[in-house]
């Protein structure tokens, strides 16, 4: 067993904490890993206060990691000790099911989840990496680029892979006229990965207060949706749409600035289950369609893509004494993108 230091959350009302517990021995498939850096994820909250109302305690947030292999078990040729790598929002799956056997691993009847779920014994409960060390199968850890830094990197496990995915699923690239809902964690990387792909990008934002940012990020074009005549002025603009947030949106209106079989893609759950009017699709022949993080397959192109592309997240360097803080500032959207823990504060 390999001792590791957390912190980690008792219930839904507690705060995140120190919390010492041991990580499995290794298995001929394993890998250690020594965590150097965790992005914070907005599903992070949504777990820690079990707001989806399926949490175990005590639990060990964050699924996007990166890190040093310090060893490996005796049937690991894939990877080495100091080997960049990194750990996404899957620590393995069932492995038989057609989803993965195509690798499509996310669709998985049984996938477990890096942390709030238990490993395939059944017993051991599965905690992520707000941690100094984790122990994950090869088949489910990825190769980091080397000229990507960890810290940086470490959003593309969730985040970068979140809209790396539909946007190649939907063919993005050139003469893909794409609009953005969103300028966050999500919608950030959007914008980079879109623009690498060769697509003319649109951000949709509620204000004027993030237009800067969208410019510099390589944003084509920019609209504020408060401003009035707004949406008549798109209408049967965009191919496709990209939707990051997870607020209440009436999806007829952004349905309507699609062009003719666009599609409208949904990454984020809203509280309230939306209406959407069967005109909104109807007239246009628009598709409203959804998309959850990928495959390790592809997890690993989208990587692979980034490295080539030079692409990370913008983030903010917190050390994890910090975390708890981070949450009620990511809800307020006070952050440039994404919050990413150093846990070499932990040690």
């Amino acid at each position: 067993m390999y001792p590791v230091k957390s912190y980690a959350t008792l219930g839904a009302t507690q705060p995140l904490a120190p919390f010492d517990f041991s990580r499995r021995d290794l298995k001929p498939h394993d890998v250690l890993i020594d965590i150097r850096f965790c992005g914070i994820c907005h599903t992070d909250i949504h777990q820690v206060r079990n707001e989806w109302g399926h949490s175990i305690y005590p639990m060990v947030p964050g699924h996007e990691i990166t890190g040093l292999v310090s060893e490996v078990g005796n049937q690991v040729n894939t990877f080495k000790p100091g080997d960049k790598v990194g750990v996404g929002c899957m620590v393995d799956s069932c492995r038989t099911c057609p989803d993965c056997q195509e690798g499509l691993e996310q669709f998985c009847s049984h996938p477990i989840f890096t942390y709030n779920n238990y490993e395939k014994d059944g017993k051991t409960l599965a905690q992520g990496g707000y941690s100094t060390r984790i122990v994950v199968d090869d088949k489910f850890v990825l190769k980091i680029p080397q000229n990507l830094p960890l810290d940086a990197a470490a959003p593309l496990l969730c985040a970068g892979i979140t809209t790396y995915s539909p946007l190649r699923h939907w063919k993005a690239g050139k003469g893909t006229n794409l609009g953005i809902i969103g300028l966050g964690g999500l919608g950030h990387m959007a914008v980079k990965i879109a623009k690498a792909m060769g697509a003319q990008v649109s951000v949709l934002s509620h204000s004027r207060k993030k237009e800067a940012d969208a410019k510099r990020l390589g944003a084509d074009h920019y609209y504020a949706t408060s401003e009035p005549g707004t949406f008549e002025k798109l209408v049967k603009t965009f191919d496709l749409i990209i939707c990051t947030v997870s607020v209440d949106l009436d999806w007829n209106q952004y349905l309507a600035l699609l062009k003719r079989d666009g599609t409208m893609v949904i990454l984020g759950a809203p509280p309230k289950a939306p209406t959407v009017s069967a005109t909104s699709l109807i007239f246009g022949r628009h598709s409203l369609a959804g998309s959850l993080i990928g495959g390790i397959k592809e997890t690993q192109q989208m990587l692979d893509f980034c490295g080539e592309h030079n692409i990370v997240s913008d983030i903010e360097l917190i050390p994890i004494q910090k975390a708890q803080e981070s949450y009620e500032r990511i809800i307020k959207g006070d952050v440039k993108f994404r919050f990413v823990i150093d846990m070499s504060s932990l040690k």
